[in-house]
């Protein structure tokens, strides 16, 4: 199983900076999902920085919502400075 999303970070150009359980952070490109219709809406720039962090996933206000285990799979890691 594929550590949950505790916190997201919506970002310029549709990306979402996203913190997992297990420590790591990742970064994850929306753009390529907003032609599909469940997420057309969130071409909206205020409707997309509603995305937060729900029972492990990402969800906007719309009911819209993205699974864990896609965000992890897809998104990049990003690093982190110490």
């Amino acid at each position: 199983m594929n550590p949950k999303v505790i916190k997201v970070q919506p970002d310029r150009n549709y990306m979402l900076n996203l913190w997992f359980s297990n420590g790591e952070q990742r970064c994850f490109d929306m753009k390529p999902y907003l032609d599909f219709e469940v997420f057309q809406a969130l071409k909206n720039p205020k409707l997309f920085d509603t995305a937060t962090a729900f029972l492990g996933s990402v969800t906007w206000s719309n009911d819209a919502d993205l699974s864990y285990d896609t965000l992890y799979l897809e998104g990049i890691p990003m690093s982190v400075e110490s």
